[in-house]
């Protein structure tokens, strides 16, 4: 009896935790981002204009729509689409519980996981849905910012605490955006593209069984030493997605592939290799590759001189974004306009949502406004992702961004480079007979605690 008395205080009290997660974490979607109308924003290698006569800065929140050109709305609306459509993977609450530990969020610690797996998202839209893919219902969003963070944290903390009183899960707050089903009229292709992008979200689903999601991502950290709780650095980030989407076992993620620098190298005959790595003998085609690269801006501080590169990398269409972020805190860049990045901001937190289940909610998977941070606040440590669908785009890609590194490089060495034939200790060409057990080499891990001992703490 006695004991069950304690669990249920423990039950209340980790209620009242994740209430204290969402009134804390809520800070997040507070304020409006304002954007120059007089400078071209870049968002994955899209450009849009908001250039009109008048100077000063507009929101991308929809609210000045009546005080500028129908032109201009426009390209903010274009935009809007575009950022919205983008998926947005943030904290979460009252999942399941984490293999190994008590945990059943990942607030105050998984931010860089959640970076990373923005980052695989986009480069498994551009694989299964193309650049130029816009959600439908982007713009029925419902927009957080419209909503005083207090308001917000006040209408959670309240469902909390009364789901604490009841003994039940905290209910999710329904937001006034209408359910969208496939029996409306549209064509074969947009019913195929909402199956993928549902499909792509579920692989990032928070359970045990996803692909892609938190509770897979931390059994390959613990291959590297660290464990659920523990902190996550961009490029150790990067080597745990490798190994998820090579020991994927999903049929449609069999034509894709992760490659990760080695020591600021990307060694062009490794990638060909993995490209050309189809265990079916018969299959003509080559795997898509996404492109890690771990890489340093600088010293303590990020220097300066990275601007123009950074800015010219996110103004590619096949770069699937960076795993940055400042000092203490994970951001996933995608664009910039002037000196200012453009990121989305995993330090939300959001409640649990079931995605094996039928026409599971989209809403909380996409995000309603863009943030910008200066570029001189970034902190130097960040994974720069590109996606390749062939050995050919790998080709071009390798060429010119290696003319871009040359044009923007004032020191003697270039940020990274791409060499010709393979590394010298070929080890990422995992073979299908490893043991789960044995899923990095003993060389892997070295260069796993390295980065981790290396970089910075992220929470």
């Amino acid at each position: 009896m006695e004991a069950t008395g304690t669990d249920e205080v423990e039950k209340i009290k980790s209620k009242f935790m994740s209430a204290w997660h969402n009134m804390k974490y809520s800070w997040v979607l507070k304020t409006k981002t304002y954007f120059s109308r007089n400078s071209p924003v870049f968002l994955l290698g899209k450009c849009y204009h908001f250039k009109s006569d008048e100077s000063g800065e507009l929101s991308t929140d929809g609210s000045t729509f009546d005080q500028i050109n129908a032109e201009i709305s426009g390209n903010v609306e274009e935009f809007r689409k575009d950022f919205i459509s983008r998926i947005w993977l943030t904290y979460r609450e009252e999942f399941p519980q984490i293999k190994g530990s008590a945990l059943t969020t990942d607030c105050g610690w998984g931010c860089t996981l959640r970076t990373g797996q923005m980052l695989l998202a986009q480069g498994l839209m551009l694989h299964f849905l193309g650049r130029a893919w816009i959600w439908p219902d982007a713009l029925d969003i419902e927009n957080s910012d419209s909503e005083s963070w207090t308001t917000h944290t006040v209408k959670k903390l309240t469902a909390s605490f009364e789901a604490s009183l009841t003994a039940e899960r905290e209910p999710k707050i329904l937001s006034n955006h209408r359910k969208r089903t496939l029996k409306r009229n549209c064509g074969d292709r947009e019913m195929r593209n909402e199956v993928y992008h549902r499909k792509i979200i579920s692989w990032f689903g928070d359970s045990p069984l996803a692909a892609f999601g938190l509770h897979q991502l931390i059994e390959y950290g613990k291959k590297s030493g660290k464990t659920a709780g523990d902190w996550y650095g961009p490029a150790v980030v990067a080597h745990i997605l490798r190994k998820a989407v090579e020991e994927a076992r999903d049929p449609e993620l069999q034509g894709v592939t992760v490659y990760v620098a080695q020591d600021c190298t990307v060694y062009s005959s490794d990638v060909i290799d993995r490209q050309c790595s189809f265990l079916d003998s018969e299959k003509a085609d080559t795997k898509a590759v996404i492109i890690l690269v771990p890489v340093r801006l600088g010293g303590e501080r990020t220097n300066m001189d990275y601007l123009e590169f950074v800015k010219g990398i996110l103004s590619l269409e096949y770069c699937v974004g960076i795993i940055g972020g400042k000092p203490k805190q994970s951001y996933y860049f995608t664009g910039f306009q002037d000196d200012s990045l453009i990121y989305m901001d995993p330090h939300y937190c959001q409640s649990f949502v079931d995605v094996s289940i039928k026409d599971f909610p989209l809403e909380s998977f996409h995000c309603p406004s863009p943030k910008k941070m200066s570029f001189k606040k970034m902190d130097p440590s960040c994974t720069i992702g590109f996606y390749c669908r062939n050995v050919q785009d790998f080709e071009k890609v390798s060429e010119e961004i290696t003319k871009m590194l040359k044009s923007s490089s004032k020191e003697k060495y270039p940020l990274f480079t791409f060499v010709k034939g393979h590394s010298r200790d070929y080890d990422f060409a995992s073979s299908p007979l490893h043991e789960e057990n044995d899923l990095f080499s003993e060389d892997e891990k070295k260069r796993l605690k390295r980065f981790s001992t290396e970089e910075f703490v992220l929470l």
